[in-house]
């Protein structure tokens, strides 16, 4: 490795540059060449008129300053792929602005994507016009009428369409792909379009130093990485100085088979990445209206992708929880290649698991000086739970475990990217009375987990553990029903139930322990539950004239056969059991002082 320093002028092909610790300068004419390594310049990029940089073969460039003083007519140029087709949308972050003579960061412009025609030598994207629907992959055809930002929004109606207008630096943007093929130049083994895996080369001056976005609270923007480098998204979602975001990523998944310009036809929703667990909660998808809501269900690919190390050009939602500014810095900026053993995909699924042997990082170049060595990287520990919504699809949810994690929300706790959405069915855990598919805490076998379900018709779900990552804890998981105060063993079984229609957030848990039946607050001489079949009534002794709030009566999958409120302190009561079935039912009373009693009763015909 070479070491430059102080003022570094290139006025001819360069092929090998790693550490650069001064200005880098390329005179016009001239360009530096930098393939499968990675370029660290201490100070600030000078590219003159008609002066370039090649990053080639996951080659990227780290800068170390907090503010850009970038400058220049001249271009760096970096590749990303695409993943879908003229149909489906990425989720874009340019790495580069506008070349100019003014320093610092500038805005982008899709014109400015181009289609490399040889290793150094590319040919600007052919812009169609704002009514043109499907890109072309032979030509580098882009149809603008897909390019969209969504800024401090909340609704599927706010997204800002920009075709060509600027975008800020740290602004995410979409884009739809390109129909075809395109096999006139394969470099490292990549074609230019193999078939919806379009080669785009961002040109211009690259990004650098701290950048600005404005966030704003319960809203969402879309912004990515900007640098032409990876960067450790844990850095940026924990930075304590980024408090004005709840802590996670969310990221676009959807059905690529689907081939329809028409929003009724798009089939996707979103997956949930948590910078302090490092736990990716997959989508669930949906079906959406020609409005763009979420209708029905449409299936669960269960997709996992590895997301820590965010790549060149992708994009990412993040969620304000108070209005203010967060910031990408140089400080998040490592060199990481993409792929799954490296946790770094841009939009890729990953059907192998990066934890092999070694559960610690190997070492990492990066700008923050961090020795990833004494990195684990592995995720936090953490229990996956999947439910099957009415044999539609699957909701995963995943319990968390870290010992810095309170039992309220913090920032390992993930909100479902579908809270308060109109849903037709959903299993979530119940926090603040918000929907989140990650709870964090530390662990105690004696917690519980409050998880509720929603559902617009009479539903059938599901629920088992999916997996145990990392921990080995507990031996037994269970689907407590408060209102059959039954434990079912999820982890060694499905239990399958049914629930009436509505939201349904007080009555499960997900606990550790099976407890006992009765609530030993009570005994036989304070309340006392007894079914008389031969006289055909559930009778309810009192004798200590408690004041008694409700008594409920449920069958065992915890449907309500009634439910009597505000029964005063007599100190017995009946109820007729002469039109039931003959089955075990669960007696469920409450007084007023909060104390319950769960007892299951055998209603029967005496023969």
């Amino acid at each position: 490795m070479r070491k430059l320093a102080f003022f570094i002028v290139v006025v001819c092909s360069v092929l090998s540059v790693q550490d650069v610790n001064a200005q880098l300068f390329v005179s016009s004419g001239s360009y530096v060449y930098v393939q499968n390594q990675y370029v660290t310049v201490t100070e600030e990029i000078n590219l003159a008129s008609n002066g370039n940089i090649f990053l080639r073969d996951e080659s990227q460039v780290l800068q170390k300053r907090t503010t850009s003083n970038n400058t220049g007519l001249g271009s760096l140029s970096i590749f990303q792929e695409g993943t879908v087709n003229n149909f489906q949308y990425n989720y874009w972050c340019s790495p580069v602005g506008t070349s100019s003579a003014t320093a610092g960061n500038s805005t982008f412009t899709i014109n400015q994507f181009h289609r490399p025609t040889s290793i150094i030598n590319s040919n600007p994207a052919v812009i169609l016009s704002n009514s043109a629907l499907d890109g072309i992959a032979s030509s580098l055809s882009i149809a603008p009428r897909w390019v969209f930002r969504f800024l401090n929004n909340e609704f599927y109606a706010d997204w800002v369409v920009t075709r060509t207008d600027p975008i800020n630096a740290g602004e995410g943007f979409t884009m739809k792909g390109t129909s075809g093929t395109d096999n006139s130049l394969t470099l490292f083994g990549v074609q230019n379009n193999a078939g919806s895996a379009q080669r785009y080369d961002f040109r211009g001056k690259p990004n650098d130093g701290n950048i600005e976005i404005f966030v704003m609270n319960a809203k969402s923007t879309l912004t990515g990485n900007p640098y032409p480098s990876a960067i450790d998204l844990n850095a940026f979602l924990t930075d304590p100085l980024n408090n004005a975001i709840d802590g996670n990523a969310l990221f676009w998944e959807h059905d690529k088979t689907v081939n329809s310009h028409l929003i009724a036809q798009y089939r996707g929703g979103y997956g949930v990445y948590n910078g302090l667990s490092s736990v990716y909660t997959p989508a669930t998808f949906y079906n959406y209206d020609g409005a763009g809501n979420q209708t029905t269900l449409a299936s669960t690919p269960l997709n996992m992708y590895q997301r820590r190390f965010c790549p060149v050009g992708q994009g990412f939602l993040v969620r304000g929880i108070s209005n203010g500014s967060v910031f990408m810095r140089n400080t998040y900026r490592v060199f990481r290649r993409e792929g799954v053993v490296n946790q770094s995909q841009f939009e890729r699924n990953a059907l192998a698991n990066s934890e092999e042997n070694n559960s610690f990082y190997e070492h990492i170049p990066n700008v923050a000086g961090i020795d990833y060595t004494q990195v684990s990287k592995l995720p936090a520990p953490h229990i996956l739970v999947n439910a099957s919504l009415n044999e539609q699809a699957v909701r995963q949810i995943a319990m968390v475990f870290l010992p810095t994690s309170i039992d309220g929300l913090d920032k390992a706790d993930a909100k479902s990217a579908d809270d308060g959405g109109n849903l037709p069915f959903d299993m979530y855990f119940v926090l603040d009375n918000k929907e989140y598919v990650q709870s964090a805490t530390s662990f105690d076998i004696t917690k519980r987990f409050p998880v509720g379900f929603k559902n617009n018709t009479a539903s059938t779900f599901r629920v088992a553990v999916a997996d145990f990552v990392n921990f080995n804890e507990t031996e037994n998981v269970y689907l407590y029903d408060k209102n059959t105060n039954i434990y079912h063993d999820i982890k060694n079984a499905e239990y399958q139930f049914q629930i009436e229609p509505g939201v349904h957030n007080e009555r499960y848990e997900i606990t550790f322990l099976a407890e006992t039946l009765s609530n030993p607050k009570f005994d036989g001489n304070s309340l006392d539950v007894v079914q008389n079949n031969t006289i055909q009534n559930l009778i309810i002794y009192n004798p200590n004239a408690q004041d008694i709030k409700e008594v409920g009566l449920y069958d065992l999958t915890g449907k309500r056969i009634f439910r009597k409120t505000k029964l005063g302190s007599n100190e017995n009561y009946q109820f007729s059991t002469a039109g039931l079935s003959e089955s075990i039912y669960i007696v469920k009373v409450i007084t007023a002082d909060k104390n319950e009693l769960n007892k299951k009763i055998s209603v029967f015909q005496e023969r």
